[in-house]
């Protein structure tokens, strides 16, 4: 009888380490939404809650993050992922519209530039 193959280096790779759902955040354009006022204001004054980090009162609103406390944020602003993540919200979100005139169904229109700026943190009186 002929040698049987190695299957070792045949198998089928683990899916769950491919597909890195696990820490997944939210898109830009979901962002964006979360940054119009009145989405902003209910994100960052929320009622305690006891099954998120921080109790669901320290919110970062650009990473869509949660923190153990006000320290732990406002180290988190100077850090190079949320200067990363300001810089990528600066572009207006993809549109369907957009997307058309890519087709070829229109004229090209640049993208407009968003103001982006850190979210002000109010001070703890204790």
């Amino acid at each position: 009888m002929g040698k049987s193959k190695q299957t070792g280096s045949h198998k089928k790779k683990n899916p769950g380490k491919l597909w890195k759902t696990k820490r997944r955040t939210k898109d830009l354009d979901q962002i964006h939404t979360d940054m119009k006022a009145e989405t902003a204001s209910k994100l960052l004054n929320q009622e305690v809650d006891f099954d998120v980090t921080g109790c669901a009162q320290h919110y970062c609103l650009h990473c869509a993050r949660y923190f153990v406390d006000m320290k732990a944020l406002k180290e988190h602003f100077k850090t190079k992922v949320h200067k990363k993540r300001l810089k990528e919200l600066r572009e207006e979100p993809y549109t369907q519209a957009e997307a058309d005139r890519a087709a070829g169904m229109g004229s090209y229109i640049a993208p407009k530039v968003v103001e982006v700026k850190t979210q002000q943190v109010e001070e703890d009186m204790d």
